[in-house]
C-alpha cells in the first residue's frame, strides 16, 4: 500500500503546520517565515483546500465544552459500523467519530445538553439493533486538546516569526457573548465553515463594509474568538499510526501524569475521566515501533496501573468536520 504522506511534499507539509501555529495567518506573513514566495504559498494553500485536503475551521475554547462532555464507546456488530459512526457524524452534537481497528467500535464525544443526551444514550443507541454494548465516560478535567498538536515540521524561528504579537484592535481580555452583536455571530459562523474566509469575501457575503469586517475581525482575534483548527489527515503528515490510551493512574498521580501527557508532542488529547481508566490520551506516531516506545518510554514512567491501547482504523469526524484522504 502506497504511503499516503507521500501525497504531500515537505513544503506542503510545513505549510500546514504554519496554519497549525495561525490558521488565519496571511500568505505573505507564511511566505516571511518560510522563506518562500508569496505566490507559492498562495497556490499551495488554494490547492490543499480545494481538493479538501486542509480544512480550517473556528473552534471553542476547549475548555469552555470538555468538562462534562461525554467519552463513547460503542461496540457494534461486525458490518455495521460504517452506518453507525456516520449516524453519529450526522450529529452537530458529536464533533469527533473514529471507527477503531478491527471494524467493531465506534469512538465518539457527545457535546450536548440533558435532553440530547437522554435521547441518544437512552433511546436511540439502545434502540439500533447494530448496537451491542454503550460504555460512557464523563470528561472530568481538560489537560490538553486537539487544537494544541502540532506536527513540528518548522524550526523554532520559524515557529516564532508565526506567532510574533500583532498589533489588534479591541479588548486583550476573552469576550463574553453578551458583547457581541448581530455582526459579530455572522462573523463567526461564516469563519466556523471556513476559518481563512478573507475580509473582502466575508463583507461581500454579509453585505457590510470591508473597513467595518477588519476591525470587527481584530476586535474577535483580541477578544480571543478566532481560535482555528487545522483538520488533516494526520497520515499525511507521516503519523500513520492514531491511538486511544486509557490510562489508570493512582489518584495522587493522577495531575502529574495529565500534564505530562499533554506536553508531549505527539500526543492530541488528554483527559480526565470517569469509570475504571482515569486518565485518555490520543496520541500520534509514525509507525508501530514508535507507539511501543510511547508506551515503554513515556507512559511506563507514570506509574499506570493498567494501560488499554485502542488503534483507531478511520477516523471520521474531528472537531465538528468530516476528515477525507482526498486524491491528489
Amino acid at each position: 500500500m502506497a504511503n499516503p504522506a507521500s501525497a504531500l511534499d515537505r513544503l506542503d507539509q510545513r505549510l500546514i503546520c504554519a496554519l497549525q501555529l495561525d490558521g488565519r495567518a496571511e500568505p505573505g506573513r507564511i511566505a516571511a517565515a518560510l522563506g518562500v514566495s508569496v505566490r507559492t504559498v498562495t497556490r499551495r494553500l488554494a490547492r490543499l483546500r480545494e481538493t479538501g485536503v486542509v480544512q480550517v475551521v473556528l473552534v471553542p475554547h476547549a475548555a469552555d465544552e470538555a468538562v462534562g462532555a461525554l467519552l463513547l464507546r460503542v461496540r457494534v456488530l461486525r458490518g455495521r459500523v460504517a452506518a453507525v459512526a456516520e449516524a453519529l457524524a450526522a450529529r452537530s452534537d458529536v464533533p469527533f467519530v473514529d471507527v477503531m481497528l478491527g471494524g467493531q467500535e465506534v469512538s465518539a464525544v457527545l457535546v450536548s445538553d440533558q435532553p440530547g443526551r437522554d435521547r441518544l444514550l437512552y433511546r436511540q443507541l439502545p434502540g439500533t439493533d447494530a448496537v451491542t454494548e454503550t460504555t460512557v465516560h464523563a470528561v472530568l478535567h481538560l489537560f490538553a486538546d486537539a487544537g494544541q498538536w502540532r506536527a513540528g515540521l518548522l524550526t523554532p524561528a520559524e515557529e516564532a516569526a508565526l506567532l510574533e504579537p500583532r498589533p489588534a484592535d479591541g479588548p486583550s481580555r476573552r469576550l463574553a457573548a453578551g458583547e457581541l452583536d448581530e455582526l459579530d455571530r455572522s462573523l463567526l459562523a461564516a469563519l466556523a465553515v471556513d476559518a481563512r474566509s478573507p475580509a473582502t469575501a466575508l463583507a461581500a457575503r454579509l453585505g457590510a463594509a470591508e473597513s467595518t469586517v477588519r476591525r470587527r475581525l481584530h476586535r474577535l482575534a483580541a477578544g480571543g474568538l478566532l481560535r482555528t483548527h487545522v483538520t488533516v489527515d494526520p497520515r499525511l503528515l507521516g503519523m500513520a499510526v492514531d491511538a486511544n490510551l486509557w490510562l489508570s493512574v493512582p489518584p495522587g498521580r493522577l495531575a502529574a501524569a495529565g500534564a505530562a501527557l499533554a506536553a508531549h508532542p505527539q500526543v492530541h488529547g488528554v483527559l480526565a475521566t470517569s469509570g475504571p481508566h482515569n486518565l485518555m490520551a490520543a496520541v500520534f506516531c509514525p509507525d508501530y515501533p514508535a507507539l511501543y516506545r510511547f508506551s515503554t518510554e513515556v507512559l511506563g514512567p507514570l506509574g499506570a496501573d493498567r494501560v488499554e491501547t485502542a488503534v483507531v482504523g478511520r477516523a471520521v469526524k474531528r472537531a465538528g468536520v468530516r476528515v477525507l484522504l482526498p486524491r491528489l
